[in-house]
């Protein structure tokens, strides 16, 4: 599989794509532009948050949408905003990195620890009235969540472990932590994922050049090779959702890297992605 480049290297930190029909397509971020980025058939629009970064959103089951930045949640109202400020957290010495939405429509937002900081990230539930509990603590660098299919389980990546964890669901809540698949050091760090249809997980390998499918079992069923080291996040869209789009990234490389990280790449690996749950505030 020979994924396809679909814009060039416009962003400097793409991360968090997410398919919906509700703004056209497909959409991401570019994180310290703090700019939502979106492919459409007349081209590429962003849309700036007023926020120092934008780490991931979702869209609102009432139309709109919720976006993240470093410690605010942002509402619109319609797909291309404008977006307002309408709650802040506390992270300490942290800001918000990923997340998604559960199956009863409440976000998990996911922090990193910035600097020399260590394990002072979290994983907040944020309901609809927008109260929050935390779900997990001392998490270093927070990225992929995603449920398989029927809500039993969720995947979880903190991408310092090297780990994808998986947990039971029950009630709402992640019980049951353990190891779903280790990554070999030399293969990259595990960060963003996505799970499709068939329960399959696949997992974007920053400094690995690479997605990695996953059967539900654990078994490593695929290797997408990117020409590009750091690889950040992936998602399933498309209006039959058989497209994996992958984000990719450009931060801290040498301004003369020439490569084509930044790049937003396309390929069809053959399985069927779960549509967006949206948030249900």
């Amino acid at each position: 599989m020979t994924p396809e480049n679909l814009t060039g290297p416009i962003c400097v930190h793409a991360e968090a794509p997410v398919w919906s029909p509700s703004w056209g397509g497909i959409r991401w971020v570019d994180g310290e532009a703090a700019d939502l980025v979106t492919l459409r058939d007349d081209g590429i629009h962003r849309l700036h948050l007023d926020d120092e970064y934008a780490a991931f959103f979702r869209p609102r089951a009432t139309g709109g949408f919720v976006a993240f930045g470093a410690r605010s949640l942002h509402l619109s109202d319609t797909a291309d905003g404008p977006a307002r400020i309408a709650a802040t957290f506390d992270l300490g010495s942290a800001r918000f990195n990923d997340g998604t939405v559960d199956t009863h429509g409440r976000l998990l937002a996911g922090s990193m620890a910035l600097g020399d900081a260590g394990a002072v990230g979290r994983v907040l539930r944020i309901g609809a009235d927008l109260a929050s509990t935390d779900v997990l603590s001392r998490v270093e660098v927070s990225n992929g969540i995603g449920f398989a299919p029927g809500g039993s389980r969720a995947y979880y990546v903190d991408t310092a472990t090297g780990r994808v964890d998986v947990f039971d669901v029950a009630d709402g809540d992640l019980r049951g932590r353990r190891t779903f698949v280790s990554i070999p050091e030399e293969q990259g760090k595990p960060d963003g994922l996505t799970v499709a249809a068939d329960g399959s997980v696949w997992v974007a390998l920053w400094g690995g050049g690479a997605v990695h499918g996953y059967a539900a079992d654990g078994s490593q069923i695929a290797r997408i090779e990117l020409p590009v080291p750091q690889v950040s996040a992936c998602t399933f869209g498309g209006d039959d959702l058989e497209t994996l789009y992958i984000t990719t990234s450009a931060q801290g490389l040498d301004p003369d890297h020439g490569t084509e990280a930044g790049s937003l790449f396309a390929v069809r690996p053959g399985v069927r992605g779960l549509p967006v749950v949206p948030f249900a505030g």
